[in-house]
């Protein structure tokens, strides 16, 4: 079927997750995890949704960007669009008015992100299958490689050991900055219970705070487990030096965000004077575009590559980085802390390893264990690994239930939360 786009809606939709902590760090105390919830509606009934993450406050921005979009996208078939979608990228990321909010970064590539996220689940859905086997699917017949048999395919050996075994992941749950000490310690205990090895900490407000919570959660785990740390940007680039020389004892994998997610040569300085210490630095969560990438990769300026799946312009974008960073033998370890965004990131370090990198070596996945109720097809954890989704689609829909209760601010939770 064509699958003729008639129109595009957009919501709101607001979690107060800053009543308990959740998600807060050095830079963002009070958070409430949103989304630009994007729906992509066809001739054909089959629909496509998507999102983009925010933090609460200038979501509505999103949602304006989102409908100043939606106006390239109405009147397309879902066959115009995947049989040329670089094209369709750059109409939505190029817009020769538009772009002058800010080309390839800003509110208009949060809002591109949403529109382009909703567009391949829409394509997933209308093939029947989970993106990630959409995207590998796609390699295998365009490969020139060639093999007698199934049995001989890397790409077939790959995806069948993520089948049954999962993608590596961390958890960033246990120690958000606003959490006590004694709310830490259980959740830390619960994790270790459940299997997990790898563990985030929130850092860079108090280096006496850091101190004791790093060395809390070191004398747990024990000193075999992996400990990264996350500044989320708070210091400039000689502050971030001294700040993580000091927390070196605990044996940091890396510093994730430790100044400015655009000063590149910033955290090159950083990755140099870090590096006899063992400590890498992680960052991309903020970094708007694939020329960003590029450059922090050619500056040696970090150790780690975090792709966003609403930061940067969908999965278009997001392939490119992650063929850049193999080129440059740079692990990829994505960002995924806020709604929706284990959801889809998934699809993608799925991708990377069978059909990219073929490597799990110091490679891993955030996650979060926050609001995956609220998603139709939530991800699936075991024995702290993703395991692949099988549902069509990107993973992207929410429940009715939870959209109408969470829109912002006429839904149910923040008329309670106006009345209190």
């Amino acid at each position: 079927m064509v699958h003729k786009i008639t129109h595009v809606t957009v919501r709101d939709v607001r979690f107060p997750t800053s009543l308990e902590q959740h998600g807060s760090d050095a830079m963002h105390t009070d958070p409430d995890y949103s989304t630009a919830y994007v729906v992509v509606h066809t001739d054909s009934g089959l629909q496509g949704f998507g999102f983009t993450f925010t933090l609460g406050k200038g979501t509505e921005i999103v949602v304006c960007a989102v409908r100043a979009l939606a106006g390239l996208v109405v009147g397309k078939s879902l066959q115009e669009i995947v049989s040329d979608f670089r094209g369709f990228y750059r109409l939505l990321s190029s817009d020769g008015q538009m772009r002058w909010l800010g080309p390839e970064k800003g509110v208009i590539h949060l809002a591109t992100a949403a529109v382009l996220n909703a567009v391949w689940d829409l394509w997933a859905r209308a093939e029947g299958k989970p993106l990630w086997k959409l995207l590998v699917d796609m390699v295998k017949h365009t490969s020139p490689r060639v093999f007698i048999t199934c049995a001989d395919c890397f790409f077939c050996l790959t995806e069948d050991q993520m089948l049954k075994e999962g993608y590596p992941a961390y958890t960033t749950s246990c120690a958000w900055i606003g959490y006590s000490d004694e709310q830490l310690k259980q959740l830390c205990t619960d994790a270790l219970k459940s299997g997990w090895t790898k563990f985030k900490v929130k850092v860079g407000a108090d280096l006496e705070d850091d101190t004791r919570r790093c060395r809390l959660i070191r004398q747990m785990i024990g000193p075999d487990k992996t400990l990264m740390i996350d500044a989320n940007q708070r210091w400039d680039v000689s502050e971030a030096i001294g700040w993580v020389s000091s927390l070196a004892e605990f044996k940091p994998l890396w510093i994730e965000e430790p100044t400015c997610p655009d000063d590149i040569l910033g955290h090159a300085a950083i990755s140099k004077a870090l590096a006899p210490l063992g400590i890498g630095v992680a960052t991309g969560e903020q970094c708007q575009n694939r020329v960003m990438f590029k450059q922090f990769l050619q500056a040696s300026a970090l150790q780690f590559v975090q792709i966003d799946s609403c930061r940067l312009g969908s999965v278009n974008e997001n392939l490119a980085v992650l063929l850049m960073a193999h080129k440059f033998k740079v692990p990829v370890c994505p960002h995924a802390g806020g709604v929706g965004l284990c959801e889809l990131v998934q699809h993608l370090i799925l991708f990377d390893y069978i059909c990219v990198s073929g490597s799990l070596s110091n490679r891993m996945c955030e996650y979060v264990d926050h609001l995956h109720e609220h998603f139709t097809s939530p991800v699936v954890i075991h024995d702290a690994h993703y395991m692949p989704p099988k549902d069509p689609g990107y993973s992207c829909e929410m429940l009715e239930s939870s959209v109408k209760k969470h829109q912002y601010p006429e839904g149910d939770v923040w008329k309670q939360h106006k009345n209190n």
